[in-house]
């Protein structure tokens, strides 16, 4: 039997070793951004960012980008898009560098984190185990010869100098799950999801999905009608929370698959801002189309670039030009919402990666910063990554760093969130 001493000893021993593992996973919550009350990020695809400043056919984002505060020295990670959108809500890659679908609901897999492996294209991964648990994620080299692309040249990971050593004590969590531990609220508005739940649907064009038995459609049609014939608007790839269990399987109510919801409708993001009504961190991604990705099977407006060489000289305009009236509309609506006429709001607008960045082309993009408050005109060359971006929202919103986030090189964007004159200080 162990005394009192003795029990007071154990606990403080389990307290130590549990507050040490804790530590390796979060930090503190990091300094530098004023007290936000809603934060809205608002992720766009796929384009570098000198293929982006200065277009023409981007008369809106460019404005935009000059009257607030932007960022002339920030990179995506990695490649392909679903590791950057990992990166920017959870600070890791937990291991996944493919755009594989999730393996849903499935409780007899192993997670990346637990086996210490890398999902790669090549070789071809299997569907990717949802996320949970603590452990190892994957290196990030400076050149990527696996996915994408195969061998040389090579995709340029951030800045094609930098690589990232893997975290052996990452935690298989995201922003979500750290916002409702502290009572706080999110969404993940999404266009074009079906109606009902985004449970099992890894891509839709807002009424078919890839569920969908179009045997059941009467006529039947011939040739028959498949899901081949989709064009996948809404795709998991970027919705990154269905890729964790804590969502997945809704341990938490507050904390499932019903936070992603429509941009239009009744309880769409929309609605939400004529409301008032809207969550904490609003993660907001436009479809397939109106994102700048392109699809190939949605027609010429919609197509894919026909030369992603890191120029403007080689992109689809009309899919820029949609991105750009995209943005316009999200922000405006933001604008006119109540929740930007008082306390402190900021909107995030950032691209996922520069597609197909091979040398001398960077995985530089663009990043624009726009607050109801403070300074705006900021134009900060400082070195900044996805990585920094999640750091300073959990600044903003009183979390604690997460992951990568709490790396010693990452950095605050202080400068970009600022509040102005002598009180830019964190004031919580």
């Amino acid at each position: 039997m162990i005394g009192k001493t003795g029990k007071t000893a154990t606990l403080g021993v389990f307290v130590t070793a549990l507050a040490s593992t804790m530590c390796a996973q979060e930090g503190s919550a990091p300094k530098g951004v004023p007290n936000l009350d809603h934060v809205f990020v608002i992720m766009m695809e796929n384009h570098g960012y000198s293929q982006i400043v200065n277009n023409p056919n981007a008369p809106f984002i460019n404005q935009y980008a000059k009257t607030h505060n932007v960022a002339t020295n920030y990179f995506a990670i990695a490649h392909p898009s679903l590791t950057n959108y990992l990166e920017v809500v959870g600070g890791s890659n937990f291991g996944v560098q493919t755009d594989n679908y999730p393996d849903w609901h499935n409780k007899n897999c192993t997670t990346n984190l637990s086996l210490g492996t890398v999902a790669t294209d090549n070789p071809v991964s299997p569907l990717t185990c949802p996320i949970s648990g603590v452990g190892t994620d994957a290196a990030t080299p400076a050149i990527d010869f696996t996915n994408e692309t195969q061998g040389q040249p090579g995709d340029i990971n951030i800045d094609g100098k930098q690589s990232i050593a893997a975290n052996k004590n990452t935690v298989g969590k995201t922003i979500a799950d750290q916002l409702v531990a502290k009572g706080m609220s999110w969404k993940s508005y999404q266009e074009s999801i079906p109606f009902g739940s985004v449970d099992t649907v890894n891509y839709s064009d807002g009424f078919f999905t890839n569920n969908t038995d179009f045997t059941k459609i009467p006529p039947a049609q011939n040739p028959p009608l498949t899901s081949d014939g989709i064009v996948a608007l809404y795709a998991a790839k970027h919705n990154p929370f269905v890729y964790f269990q804590s969502v997945q399987e809704g341990w938490d109510a507050e904390n499932s698959l019903k936070n992603t919801v429509a941009l239009d409708g009744p309880d769409g993001l929309y609605a939400d801002l004529s409301s008032g009504h809207v969550p904490t961190f609003s993660f907001i991604a436009p479809n397939q189309c109106n994102d700048q990705h392109g699809r190939g099977n949605a027609g010429p407006f919609c197509n894919f670039d026909p030369t992603d060489n890191g120029t403007q000289a080689g992109l689809n305009p009309a899919l820029i030009y949609q991105g750009d009236v995209t943005v316009e509309r999200l922000v405006n609506a933001i604008h006119k919402s109540p929740v930007w006429k008082g306390g402190r709001s900021a909107i995030v607008v950032v691209w996922d990666e520069n597609d197909y960045s091979t040398a001398p082309e960077t995985n530089q993009v663009l990043l624009i910063v726009d607050t109801n408050y403070g300074m705006h005109g900021v134009q900060s060359s400082k070195r900044y990554d996805h990585f920094s971006l999640l750091k300073s929202i959990e600044a903003g919103l009183g979390l604690p760093c997460l992951n990568h986030a709490c790396d010693a090189s990452e950095s605050v964007m202080s400068d970009l969130f600022s509040k102005g004159g002598n009180n830019d200080r964190d004031d919580r």
